[in-house]
């Protein structure tokens, strides 16, 4: 495994928080992909790292993308969500996560 590389603590932080919603449903079923919240400065291979460490499982491929926040309205005045990174990370064949509260 490549956890070796990066430092630990660094590596508890970077995954932010997964991502349960209809879409990643869909695609943890058709490829076998969990979705994840990251830190903006991540890269692929830390992510890659953060997942097999936390979650002692091997991990295929590690896609990004950065979603620009949404101008929004509060109140009278103008303002933007935060920007967000999200990894789409690919399991090996076999490999499992599950987040849902059941057994």
């Amino acid at each position: 495994m490549s956890v070796t590389k990066y430092d630990e603590g660094r590596l508890m932080q970077v995954l932010v928080a997964p991502i349960v919603s209809e879409k990643a449903t869909q695609a943890a079923e058709q490829s076998n992909a969990v979705l994840f919240k990251v830190l903006r400065d991540a890269s692929k291979p830390e992510i890659k790292a953060a997942v097999e460490l936390m979650f002692k499982v091997q991990v295929k491929g590690v896609s990004v993308l950065n979603q620009k926040g949404k101008a929004k309205r509060f109140g009278k005045t103008m303002g933007r969500r935060d920007h967000v990174r999200k990894a789409y990370v690919t399991l090996m064949p076999g490999q499992e996560l599950n987040f849902g509260g059941e057994a």
